[in-house]
């Protein structure tokens, strides 16, 4: 299929279904009683899972860890390659919140249902929404719910792994929960930035890496715990592209 066919198609398909889903999650969240609004962001993440399937230039394919438990908290970081992450990450059959930038909760109808599902805003203009922000996610993980960043803080410029910020695993230690991994790869030129049209087709590779445990450990730990998580990501690209680590680091 021409790529501006096929582009066409997705977005139509993703637009109608986007249409559909704001009414069906408004009356979903108007019966959920869970302070977490567990079920509202999980029907929420169904969304991302259907906007995966009517494309038919994206397979996923999704390994590595089984949670057992899906009120075990987890703080749960990925890198991003593109924004096509965010619909291949809501396959991991669990709920999470998202941290995102403020101006994604002012989409018309995404940023609603973002809202409605209770993720968690960030505006990285104010120094003191970040504080902000990781007061709401605790409380979250308090309530048997985990969250999710991108501790890069945007997506890459050359599906590199760049450097991490110390937020998600300051709030990990705080909370005393573990933190899971996931990397993500083949999803580059899935979304090109500034553009429209989609790349050619693509199979994804996603894989839950075994947690992290983080009982015991202090603000002091904070720079070993977030370079053993991303190494651990690093390592997992490196092995899918077959190249060493230091090809994928972009701080090497």
């Amino acid at each position: 299929m021409i790529p501006i066919l096929r582009s066409i198609w997705a977005w139509s398909a993703v637009s109608a279904l986007i249409v559909f889903w704001l009414p069906l999650l408004g009356l979903i969240r108007a019966f959920d009683s869970d302070p977490v609004r567990y079920r509202t962001g999980r029907w929420f993440r169904r969304l991302g899972v259907a906007m995966t399937k009517v494309n038919p230039a994206w397979t996923l394919t999704l390994t590595g860890e089984r949670i057992q438990n899906p009120r075990n908290p987890y703080v749960v970081v990925s890198n991003h390659q593109s924004m096509a992450d965010i619909p291949l990450i809501s396959h991991v059959p669990w709920e999470m919140k998202w941290i995102g930038k403020i101006e994604l909760f002012r989409v018309p109808f995404t940023g609603w249902m973002m809202k409605m599902s209770g993720d968690i805003p960030v505006d990285r203009k104010d120094p003191r929404s970040g504080a902000k922000m990781l007061l709401q996610a605790h409380r979250v993980l308090q309530q048997k719910c985990s969250v999710m960043f991108f501790p890069e803080g945007t997506r890459s410029r050359d599906g590199r792994v760049g450097k991490f910020t110390d937020g998600a695993f300051h709030l990990a230690i705080k909370a005393a929960v573990p933190v899971l991994p996931i990397a993500i790869e083949g999803s580059f030129d899935c979304l090109p930035k500034k553009s429209w049209i989609f790349g050619k087709p693509a199979t994804i590779s996603m894989k839950i890496l075994p947690p992290v445990e983080t009982a015991g450990l202090t603000k002091a730990d904070i720079p070993a715990l977030r370079e053993t998580i991303r190494s651990a990501i690093v390592r997992q690209v490196a092995e899918w592209r077959g190249v060493e680590a230091s090809e994928v680091d972009a701080l090497a």
